[in-house]
């Protein structure tokens, strides 16, 4: 018997995972390995810039106060 190719293997488990899970259960699995896209470290720092740790923990707990 002769290994699978990446492309069989590939499409059993997609066949294995619809049949256990649905397709639903199917997509929120495959949901959970999928690579984010973009650059964290910049986003990350245009969405807090400089502020300390501090000053978030602060407003963070205003936030809560506030909802």
């Amino acid at each position: 018997m002769t290994p699978a190719t990446l492309e069989e293997i590939r499409e059993k488990g997609l066949k294995a995972l619809a049949e256990e899970l649905g397709p639903v259960g199917m997509a929120r699995f495959l949901q959970m390995f999928e690579t984010g896209r973009g650059d964290y470290s910049k986003e990350r720092h245009r969405l807090i810039g400089k502020q300390s740790v501090r000053t978030l923990a602060k407003e963070i707990k205003q936030r809560r106060k506030s909802s």
